[in-house]
């Protein structure tokens, strides 16, 4: 339950992260919401990796920067592609076929796709050596 608390936290911080920049993007930079939505979340799953890896599974990680590199493109390949392709879809969705605010289905495109990253991540990503060991013993 510890985990799924800061999950929660680092979360909030990743979409203040994610809005800022699609904010800058879309308003500031004119891109359009679909690229600019791409960017974002890439901003926030670099930003949510970095601290899930020092604060929400700080207890499962040996912080190395091979073990961190190999988590890091594992959290990328898992919940990144989750993240960039749901938020993608229902943007889409939501912005050019429902007609909301670009804001308003971010916020709701990152609350549909919370729950799937974190499992995704608790049990994939940053699943603890304990756990792998007592695999690897019991395939034996």
């Amino acid at each position: 339950m510890l985990h799924w608390f800061k999950f929660n936290a680092v979360g909030a911080l990743g979409i203040l992260v994610q809005l800022g920049t699609l904010s800058f993007l879309a308003a500031e930079m004119h891109v359009n919401y679909l690229p600019a939505t791409v960017v974002s979340v890439e901003a926030a799953i670099l930003h949510n990796f970095l601290w899930h890896e020092r604060f929400t599974w700080k207890d499962r990680t040996q912080i190395d920067s091979r073990g961190s590199l190999a988590r890091l493109l594992k959290f990328n390949l898992t919940t990144g592609v989750i993240s960039i392709a749901g938020n993608v879809l229902l943007m889409r969705v939501f912005v050019g076929g429902i007609g909301l605010h670009y804001f308003v289905a971010n916020l709701l495109t990152i609350a549909s796709c919370s729950i799937t990253n974190f499992f995704v991540s608790d049990r994939i990503v940053f699943r603890s050596c304990i756990t792998r060991n007592l695999e690897n013993l019991s395939s034996r």
